[in-house]
């Protein structure tokens, strides 16, 4: 299958294509870092296409394919270098859960026996009356407990995996002022501002270390759920479900801390965009393989976005009704 669709400019290039045919034409060690989340069947099934991932007749097949992922992202990160996979825990069904299957732990083990190091797990807090109004999972109800808590559900939370490619960093990646964007719903305090891209002395830099505290916590409470590219645009009439991008917040953050500005960010399933157009915001390059060519057509409108301006329509947090306009590089 050759890639159907490219475009390609001076910040990013996405394709539409296999990511396994993409990144053979990616030279060994050439990716600063990747972000992703893998396309696993037992949450959704994104197209009817054999390639995909999420149609895999099971769970060991899926691991099979997505070996060849891992594998491949391997080959062409450069040494000392970051891979984050954004996932969670998978029901055995929607309608009540019987059980919950490790997937976090299966990637992990995956990546470890390829040669990545786990050096990283955030938590993502998620909030349990967004979570059933999203996805209407039948236990995840007060009614549910009313009747019986025993088989009340739980509001799963979203990890992200944090993977180091072995060997010697021979770019490190600095940061002379510290950090000095922060992504999230936390109320920076007024009297940090004023050390925002402070020259000094960093253990001086308030401002950077109150993000950082932020950024190094294992549980992340303060994303916001609703910050996310547009979507609602892509999906096919033969579409299951309605797929929900990952949060700009959570790939900020990954992209913020583990690059530099001028680097590359690859993203094996770009969906509409979120993994480029993060980086891209922030000062680096990207790059994105997408299978699907209704997603595939929505990032490249996303992406445009960036030349004019970046204004997009979200929900706001406190009220998932209420939309205005924002920058989705804003803080």
């Amino acid at each position: 299958m050759a890639v159907k669709e490219k475009k390609i400019t001076d910040q990013y290039a996405i394709y539409n294509g296999d990511c396994i045919e993409v990144m053979e034409g990616i030279p060994d060690g050439k990716i600063h870092a990747s972000v992703y989340a893998p396309p696993f069947g037992g949450l959704y099934n994104y197209s009817s296409n054999e390639r995909d991932l999420s149609n895999c007749a099971d769970y060991a097949e899926f691991f099979k394919h997505y070996e060849y992922v891992v594998q491949n992202l391997h080959r062409i990160t450069m040494s000392g270098r970051c891979s984050a996979v954004h996932c969670t825990d998978v029901p055995s069904s929607n309608s009540g859960v019987d059980h919950l299957t490790d997937f976090p732990g299966d990637i992990i083990r995956l990546h470890e026996r390829i040669g990545w190091r786990f050096i990283a797990r955030h938590t993502i807090w998620k909030e349990p009356l967004w979570v059933r109004n999203r996805t209407m999972c039948h236990n995840l109800s007060h009614k549910t407990i009313v009747d019986d808590g025993s088989l009340g559900g739980v509001a799963s939370a979203d990890y992200l995996l944090i993977f180091r490619k072995g060997g010697k960093i021979e770019e490190p990646v600095n940061h002379p002022v510290g950090l000095i964007e922060y992504a999230g719903q936390e109320p920076i305090p007024v009297d940090l501002v004023k050390y925002r891209g402070f020259t000094g002395k960093q253990t001086e830099n308030r401002f950077s270390q109150w993000i950082w505290r932020h950024y190094a916590s294992s549980v992340w409470d303060d994303i916001r759920m609703h910050r996310v590219l547009p979507f609602q645009d892509c999906k096919d009439p033969d579409d299951e479900k309605h797929v929900h991008p990952l949060q700009l917040d959570v790939i900020d953050r990954f992209v913020s801390l583990r690059t530099k500005p001028g680097e590359t960010v690859f993203t094996p399933f770009m969906g509409v965009g979120s993994e480029v157009y993060s980086p891209v915001m922030l000062g680096r390059r990207g790059i994105g393989a997408e299978l699907k060519p209704s997603y595939y057509r929505q990032a490249v409108a996303n992406l445009a976005a960036i030349a004019n301006g970046g204004a997009f329509i979200k929900a706001s947090g406190d009220d998932p009704g209420q939309e205005h306009i924002f920058s989705a590089g804003d803080p």
